[in-house]
Order: C-alpha cells, then sequence, then structure tokens
C-alpha cells in the first residue's frame, strides 16, 4: 500500500492554441511551444521554478529538435541547470505518460514537484535524404517526410495509421455515418466551448512576429464553423478506396503544446496549495497493432481497477479522437454513455499534435469537471504501435 501522503496531484496546466499545418504558429518550434505552456502551467500552480525537481515532455518529432528536447524546455522556463529532464517517445500517448511517469516517481519518493507535458510542431517536421552520408554512386536519392515517417506512418504494420483506423471501424461495424456524425459533433462542441469562453481557461497565448508587427494567437485554428453532414458525406476516403475514414473524421496535422505541474500531496498541502485534480491511477495497455480503437478502453479499465472503480462512478471521460472510431469503439467498449464523452469536442476539431494530445485531455477534463463542481474524470489515449494510456483523477469544484 502507498503512502498516501505520496500520493500525486496537479497543481495546475496550461496549453498553447492548436495550430494547422503552416499555420498561424508554424515559425515556433515545439521547443518555442513547449516553453510557453510550460512557464504558464509553473505561473498558474502557484508555484517558482526552482520547486520543480525534474522535466519529463513527450515529444514524437524529435528530428532537427536538438538534444534532449525536455531539457531545452526545461531552462527556458527558468528551472535550474542542475535540474534533470527526461524526453519521452510513446508517440499520441506521449504527454499523458510524461505524467503517469511522474505521477510513479512522486508515489516512490523520488520528487515532489515534476513538470510535464507534451509538446510537437508538425509543421517544422523535417524531411531528410537517406545514405546522403555515404554518397550515390548512381541514380536518384527520395526526400522522405519524417512527419509520416515517424509519426502518422505505422512502424509495424508499414502502412498510414489511417489505414488501422478504417479496418477497426469495419471490424466493429462503426459505419462512414456514424463517424461522420460524431466528427460534426466533435467540431460543433468545440465551437460553442469556444464561444462561452471554455477553452480560453486552457490556453496561454503565443506572440509571433509578423511583418506588421507582433500577431498574438490566442485560438485554436482547425474548428470549423461551416463543416455540415452533407459536406463530411461529400469527402472521399483518405487512405483506402473503400475505406471510411476520411480527411473529415479524422484530426488534422498540428502544431501546440500543454503541460501540467505535478506534486506530491504532502507537499503541496505544506506549502498551503490547493490542487486541482488529484492522481488516483494509471493504466497503460496494448495489443495487435491494428486494434488500436480498443486500447484506450483496456489502459482506462486497468486504471479504474487499481482506483478501486467502476466506469459507471465516471462523470466525464475525454477519449482522444485518433479517429472518430476510437472513441465510438472505446466507448462502446467500456459501456458508458456518449454524452459523457469529450464534451467540449476533441482532436477532430481542435486538432491532434501527437506528442502534445495526452496532455491537452488531461487539462481539458480537469477544467470542464472544475467548472461543473467536480467529479471523477477518465482521460483515455491510444499510440502508434498498439499502446494505450490513462488516467484516473478526482477534481475539486472550481472555488
Amino acid at each position: 500500500m502507498s503512502d498516501p501522503s505520496r500520493r500525486a496531484v496537479i497543481l495546475g496546466g496550461a496549453r498553447t492554441p492548436f495550430g494547422k499545418l503552416n499555420g498561424a504558429l508554424a515559425s515556433q518550434t515545439a521547443i518555442d511551444l513547449g516553453a510557453i505552456a510550460a512557464r504558464a502551467a509553473i505561473e498558474r500552480s502557484g508555484i517558482s521554478p526552482s520547486d520543480v525537481g525534474n522535466t519529463i515532455f513527450g515529444q514524437v518529432l524529435q528530428g532537427g529538435a536538438g538534444q534532449n528536447p525536455a531539457r531545452q524546455v526545461a531552462l527556458r522556463s527558468g528551472i535550474g541547470v542542475d535540474v534533470p529532464a527526461e524526453t519521452i517517445n510513446r508517440v499520441c500517448g506521449s504527454g499523458m505518460r510524461a505524467l503517469t511517469l511522474a505521477d510513479s516517481l512522486i508515489r516512490a519518493g523520488d520528487y515532489d514537484v515534476v513538470l510535464t507535458g507534451g509538446m510537437e510542431s508538425m509543421s517544422n517536421a523535417p524531411y531528410i535524404l537517406r545514405k546522403a552520408r555515404a554518397g550515390y554512386r548512381m541514380g536518384d536519392g527520395v526526400l522522405e517526410d519524417m512527419m509520416i515517417g515517424d509519426g502518422l506512418q505505422c512502424a509495424i504494420g508499414g502502412c498510414h495509421m489511417g489505414i488501422h483506423g478504417g479496418a477497426v471501424a469495419a471490424e466493429e461495424n462503426v459505419t462512414r455515418e456514424e463517424q461522420d456524425a460524431w466528427a460534426l459533433r466533435s467540431h460543433q462542441r468545440t465551437i460553442a466551448a469556444q464561444d462561452a469562453g471554455l477553452l480560453a481557461r486552457e490556453i496561454a497565448a503565443v506572440e509571433v512576429a509578423a511583418k506588421t508587427g507582433t500577431v498574438v494567437v490566442d485560438q485554436d485554428e482547425a474548428p470549423r464553423r461551416d463543416t455540415s453532414e452533407e459536406a463530411l458525406a461529400r469527402l472521399k476516403s483518405a487512405f483506402d478506396p473503400e475505406g471510411t475514414v476520411t480527411a473529415g473524421n479524422a484530426p488534422g496535422v498540428n502544431d501546440g503544446a500543454a503541460a501540467l505541474v505535478v506534486s506530491s500531496r504532502d507537499w503541496t498541502e505544506a506549502q498551503g496549495l490547493s490542487p486541482r485534480a488529484a492522481v488516483l491511477a494509471h493504466g497503460e495497455a496494448a495489443w495487435d497493432v491494428p486494434y488500436l480503437a480498443y486500447t484506450p478502453a483496456m489502459a482506462a479499465e486497468k486504471a479504474l481497477s487499481k482506483a478501486g472503480l467502476k466506469a459507471s462512478n465516471v462523470d466525464l471521460w475525454e477519449i482522444n479522437e485518433a479517429f472518430a472510431s476510437v472513441p465510438i469503439i472505446s466507448s462502446r467498449r467500456l459501456g458508458i454513455d456518449m454524452d459523457q464523452v469529450n464534451v467540449n469536442g476533441g482532436a477532430i476539431a481542435l486538432g491532434h499534435p501527437i506528442g502534445a494530445s495526452g496532455a491537452r485531455i488531461v487539462l481539458s477534463l480537469i477544467e470542464e469537471l472544475r467548472r461543473r463542481g467536480g467529479g471523477i474524470g477518465v482521460a483515455a489515449i491510444c499510440s502508434g504501435g498498439g499502446g494505450g494510456d490513462a488516467v484516473v483523477l478526482e477534481v475539486a469544484g472550481a472555488s
């Protein structure tokens, strides 16, 4: 039995707006975005950078980012040179794994405060030319897009992740119409939340240099007011001529970062700070690669079991919209009410900067539960390669 005083809590968090590919945030590196989110999370948590004992950040597309991107974020956030940092690549689950690893380290007594999060600039993913170092005797070389090669291509199955998203939808009898309906729901709910100012609670604005001066980016770029059932139905399959995954019912390619400050309960109480959420448990899962939509539910079931809870005890869910089929299938397997899932929209509308999404859905879950007066929440995400992660939170209402 772990010491209750060593249980992890989340003091606060922040995220940047999520930008489109080559959009408003394209001039910002992943490190730039990570540091903006990190500084805001530290400030909103009411702590000093000197309180942080470790930094753990996820990033998938690390080519060209320089050594240990998490270390770069830490130093740019004012954290001391004597504080270690670690960068994680767990594909889409990277940002959540940063949090759950911090949870384990805090429970073990290794640290009192850990800065966690995830970041991605898909706009800045490099192209590579293999064999260039040794030289080409004859023939052509091919530039490879590492946004696809390291991020969107299944290294095990040898196909685009969208192929898996469509295959599991077919296996589970999720129709094209159901996927399009979920995508429309995602945009409608995100726009409603954006208009109501709910997403502004999460966001730390990004200042971007422009020809006319500095432009402040403080809203997500991808949500679409003009989408409709008819517009989504007109889109062709994106990956398989006979498939059901389209550009409309899958998330876009995006830039962004999210950060969470995690601390031990006893340290938090000693400092007189009020946590925004308690981490009750986390779970990890893995399954055969094509069945990516199963792993969020599998990880959630493990986490709930550790917490001594059932799916029926959960008030709100965030299940990452890797494809529309994922939250649909995960919800069915968990036996939960879909009205409790992604109540303010999800990645299909907001975007999916792959290393950041795991942290983003945790932050979104906390903020919405606080607005509703508190409760139990679960955030779950699938990952390329057949992985899944989930975390169970208890959130107090906003004071």
